[in-house]
């Protein structure tokens, strides 16, 4: 046996009380990343949920693109009103003609001619399909011409014109065609509007929560490191003093580790959770922005809301049920034309028409232009033509059938069956919208009720985890139990905690759920989709 005073005896005496000492103590040799000076917090801002809503309705960019396609439907309504807008037209023209003469009585060598005529007319489509316009034309005739008596002569006519298609584009329904279309295409995008809206109010509200829930997952964790520090520092000290056994102190060193680790997965999840919630806000995502914290809690109030109920209103309020229901009109107003297309082309057209003329009389003697002796001239200016037209000095009118039956007909045909299946078509489509609607509706009930029950199971078992870890604190204080156990219900009651706020925050989300199931998240939150347009212009 060697002396406790040999040199080897000494060293093995002092390994022997520095081992445990430096065990005990609970000091790493190396510098633990985490003991770095932590860096300054950002700056947070507080927002509810309302006020999340309100700033993704107006600055939103799935909004915005929607809002544009929007107020291009309704430009496109507009566009297809000017149809029955008048036109004004305006001709002018100038015509100058030189011919040989084929009579030496008529002219001696050349016959010479000039003209200038104006005309101005209006123009409106009728309501039926027809057509109606008013003209007013003047013209003024020059000519060598020895026959011509009266040289220059003013020539003017004011013409009422009035054309209707008795059958093929008869109708008021096939003249507005392109306008009833167009304003349910515009009832059409404000349904999509209304759609995007209740989608991105669904994902705010969906974002919040679960940032609230990874929030308090957060606290939940670190309330849970809390406990497992204070128990290794007790380990600490009743290991210094011999009363617990070094391996303890090691477990509970194991455990604090490892609940770091949770809290900083835990926190990146948070800030992924602010980001998103950034990116539906549109607010900047520089270096310098702020935090999002919300000032909201989940709360538990029941729902009463049943099934019936549910449908009720879904098939009132949804917007892609709506839009389906236009859908089906536009493709019957589309039939109705295409049916008309495929008649005989009976037109009527009525047209009553007032002359004027007046021009300088050349006065020959004995009243004989053969004699090509011109004795005098009588002068009258061009405004004497217009006065006799617009005076209905010599009335004049006519009215017209025309029937035009073109062999091209056949392929009409092949355009109103192709209309009907489009009809068809579209009515199986709003069958099955209805449908998965229904689908939709029971599933969103039944997950406000199943949610609802989980959260009062899930509280009573968060209430039972932490009878058991206070019972068993209690049992460490007085020897009857260890580290081990009590750590375990640490983290037991950690995931008592977080299942329950889970369930609460699932219970929250499946009533937001059911609301934009219905198509009532913009009633329930008074929200329009006039005030997402309004706001982004």
């Amino acid at each position: 046996m060697k002396n406790a005073t040999s040199p080897q005896g000494l060293r093995l005496a002092l390994l022997t009380f520095l081992v445990p000492t430096l065990l005990l103590a609970g000091r790493p040799a190396f510098a633990d990343p985490q003991d770095k000076p932590a860096a300054p917090p950002k700056p947070s801002t507080t927002m509810t949920l309302d006020e999340c809503i309100v700033q993704a309705v107006r600055r939103n960019l799935g909004i915005t693109v929607q809002v544009f396609t929007y107020r291009q439907a309704d430009q496109s309504v507009v566009k297809a009103g000017e149809k029955f807008l008048p036109t004004l037209s305006f001709d002018y023209n100038q015509n100058s003609q030189n011919s040989a003469s084929y009579s030496w009585i008529d002219a001696a060598d050349v016959v010479a001619t000039q003209s200038r005529s104006y005309t101005g007319s209006v123009s409106q489509n009728a309501p039926l399909g027809g057509s109606f316009s008013v003209a007013m034309a003047t013209e003024r005739y020059n000519s060598n011409s020895t026959f011509q008596t009266i040289n220059p002569y003013y020539s003017g006519a004011l013409s009422f014109t009035y054309t209707q298609p008795l059958l093929k584009d008869f109708g008021w329904k096939t003249s507005r065609q392109e306008i009833l279309i167009a304003r349910n295409n515009r009832n059409i995008a404000a349904n999509d509007l209304k759609e995007t809206l209740i989608e991105t109010v669904y994902a705010v509200e969906a974002n919040y929560w679960e940032l609230v829930y990874r929030i308090e997952s957060l606290a939940v964790q670190r309330q849970s490191l809390k406990l497992a520090e204070d128990l290794l520092d007790k380990s600490r000290k009743e290991a210094a003093i011999g009363t617990l056994a070094p391996k303890e102190v090691i477990s509970a060193q194991a455990e604090v580790a490892s609940r770091k680790a949770d809290i900083l997965q835990a926190e990146m999840l948070v800030r992924d959770s602010s980001d998103t919630l950034h990116g539906l806000l549109n607010l900047a995502f520089d270096k310098d922005a702020s935090d999002l914290v919300p000032a909201d809690t989940p709360q538990l109030v029941k729902s009463d809301l049943g099934l019936d109920e549910a449908m009720a209103a879904a098939f009132v309020h949804r917007p892609d049920l709506q839009s389906a229901s236009l859908d089906i009109r536009n493709k019957q107003i589309s039939l109705t034309y295409a049916k008309n297309q495929t008649l005989p082309a009976l037109n009527l057209t009525t047209r009553y028409w007032s002359p004027g003329l007046s021009g300088d009389q050349i006065l020959f003697q004995d009243d004989n232009p053969l004699t090509g002796i011109v004795i005098g001239r009588v002068s009258n200016g061009s405004s004497q033509a217009v006065r006799d037209a617009l005076h209905f000095k010599y009335d004049n009118w006519s009215v017209a059938l025309t029937l035009d039956i073109p062999l091209s007909t056949i392929f009409t045909r092949a355009a109103r069956a192709q209309a009907q299946s489009a009809l068809d078509q579209q009515t199986a489509i709003l069958k099955q919208k209805e449908q998965n609607a229904m689908l939709e509706i029971r599933a969103a009930v039944r997950a406000v009720q199943t949610n609802y029950e989980r959260v009062l199971a899930r509280r009573s078992a968060r209430e039972l985890a932490e009878e058991k870890l206070q019972a068993e604190e209690s049992k460490l204080k007085v020897g009857l139990s260890n580290n081990f156990y009590v750590l375990t219900y640490q983290r037991d009651l950690a995931s008592a905690k977080t299942a329950e706020l889970r369930a609460l925050i699932d219970y929250t989300l499946s009533q937001g759920q059911l609301d934009k199931a219905m198509g009532t998240s913009l009633d329930k939150r008074n929200i329009k989709f006039t005030d997402a347009a309004e706001v982004q212009r």
